[in-house]
């Protein structure tokens, strides 16, 4: 297992995973879960069950302390020796566990620790002990951001901007929000009704492209650096069916693609969008079921 190994919750009943080929590792992936099955569609495999999420983390730890059989003992012993203290860390049966009100840029530093991975039913972060060096690595910026996220941090930074230029032009980017709408270079227009990614709105759908001109010089404390010719294009958020449909990109992201604007999402820009669709879908059929 690597850094490429990712987990993915479907839906309650199933979750999928996927991983580097490796001939003993699929063999061994096969006897853990006889169920499972591989979907050419989502490149992955689908293991069933309610408990499918949990007990994938379990059999991703045993396989990362296999990558390197001594590196797990090494971190529990250089963490009973020099222990992270943090209401943030803790430790259970399956290792080291995270927990925080979720924060976009705290997420981004766990994920940049070998073989750490969400736990949907426990709603933790997961790190086994092979990382903790890692972990120590990275810990004052996690701890950092996870503190920016607690609500009560929150508050005091959303009253300190009260009146201030700053929350003017969080407004104006609010309300700009709200009418749906995003520049679009006239030269290098993206498709339509296909999921792409922006640096403003992240994951989103443009559904038509209106051919009004836009007037640079009135939004560009929203939309900065625009040089050209642009024209308004109405955006929706993709709906979880045309998340999962989308294909990934497989290159590297270049500086010509952020020029433009909009590029074609990566695999791990995918799976978060489809994680916070299918959060959405979920709250409105309970509202529809209330």
């Amino acid at each position: 297992m690597d850094k490429n190994t990712r987990l993915d919750t479907e839906d309650h009943d199933r979750a999928t995973i996927s991983f580097p080929f490796d001939r003993m590792t699929v063999q061994r992936f096969r006897k853990e879960f006889p169920r499972a099955r591989w979907s050419d569609w989502n490149k992955a495999w689908i293991v069933p069950g309610k408990t499918a999420s949990r007990r994938i983390n379990r059999w991703l730890a045993r396989e990362a302390s296999r990558a390197n059989p001594s590196a797990e003992e090494k971190g529990r012993d250089a963490y009973e020796f020099e222990p992270i203290l943090s209401t943030y860390l803790s430790v259970d049966g399956e290792g080291l566990r995270i927990k925080s009100p979720y924060w976009r840029r705290l997420v981004e530093e766990i994920r940049q620790i070998s073989f750490a991975r969400w736990d949907h039913n426990a709603k933790v972060w997961r790190v086994p002990f092979a990382s903790y060096d890692e972990l120590v690595q990275h810990w004052e910026a996690i701890e950092n951001e996870a503190r920016r996220s607690e609500p009560e941090e929150r508050r005091k930074r959303a009253e300190a901007r009260k009146g201030s230029d700053e929350e003017k032009r969080a407004r104006r980017r609010a309300n700009e929000r709200r009418r749906r709408r995003i520049p679009l270079s006239a030269d290098a227009l993206p498709p339509l009704n296909r999921p792409i990614a922006t640096e403003t709105y992240g994951i989103i759908v443009v559904r038509e492209i209106t051919g009004e001109l836009v007037h640079c010089d009135t939004i560009d404390d929203i939309y900065p650096g625009l040089d050209g010719d642009y024209v308004w294009g109405i955006w929706c958020l993709p709906s979880l069916d045309e998340l999962i449909r989308n294909w990934p990109r497989k290159n590297e992201l270049t500086n010509k693609d952020r020029e433009r604007g909009w590029w074609h999402p990566d695999i791990e820009q995918l799976r978060e969008a489809r994680r916070s669709a299918r959060s959405c879908e979920r709250r409105a059929a309970a509202l529809v079921s209330d």
